[in-house]
């Protein structure tokens, strides 16, 4: 998980009806994400050769206020998988902004520590999140930067002016592994557009790997300009 600091103006257009911008100290963050799915399966069944896959996203922090209680979430701008229906099932059942990209991963325990690496090509060349980690587990401090990131549990997405998606996502509240190396190669421009270019060639605020877990995406709703 790399996260930069990002002007708040940037992230305006691609808000959601009735959500507002979640901030961690008064900064406003995107993260590049990548992860594997593994054992999953869409509305309780497994698809054949669609179980276990890499992705990529790029994501910010939002919250939207049902009664008195704040639903703290992410937009998702891109996220990037391998396979063509996923992209397809994702974007129609939840709304979201999916693409297929060729992908691998690679896990390694070295004496150097736990190394992980994503790759994604992008018109023929291979971008990649790569790191370097301490095979040993931490909890998440409390009021970290690190818990603003993983503690969001809800999924918004952009229909129109007047309506928004919605969707719950269950885990367990992860632990993390220190990042002591990471690389990172990402044509951002090619991806995201030239309004996130110089904010992903920035120096990241942080950079850790997170465990992961069991998760549960539930099924979507709509939220309504009043």
């Amino acid at each position: 998980m790399v996260n930069y600091p990002v002007d708040p103006k940037i992230l305006q257009p691609y808000l959601p009806c009735r959500t507002e911008l979640d901030s961690f100290n008064s900064v406003h963050y995107v993260s590049l994400v990548g992860f594997l799915f593994a054992n999953t399966k869409i509305l309780g069944i497994p698809f054949p050769f669609h179980q276990t896959f890499e992705e990529v996203n790029l994501r910010f922090y939002v919250r939207y206020k049902e009664g008195n209680q704040w639903k703290r979430g992410v937009v998702f701008l891109k996220e990037i998988v391998p396979k063509r229906m996923i992209t397809f099932v994702a974007n129609t059942l939840y709304g979201e902004n999916y693409t297929t990209h060729a992908m691998k991963h690679n896990f390694t325990f070295s004496n150097n520590g736990l190394q992980v690496e994503y790759r994604w090509k992008v018109n023929n060349e291979w971008n990649y999140l790569k790191a370097i980690a301490e095979t040993n587990l931490c909890e998440i401090a409390e009021g970290s930067e690190e818990e603003f990131i993983t503690e969001h549990y809800w999924g918004y997405t952009y229909v129109n002016d007047s309506c928004s998606g919605t969707y719950q996502v269950i885990h367990p509240r992860w632990k993390v592994h220190k990042v002591n190396e990471y690389q990172i190669f990402c044509q951002t421009e090619k991806l995201y557009g030239t309004a996130f270019a110089h904010t992903l060639q920035q120096k990241p605020s942080t950079v850790f790997l997170a465990e992961g877990s069991p998760i549960s995406v539930m099924k979507g709703s709509k939220i309504f300009a009043l």
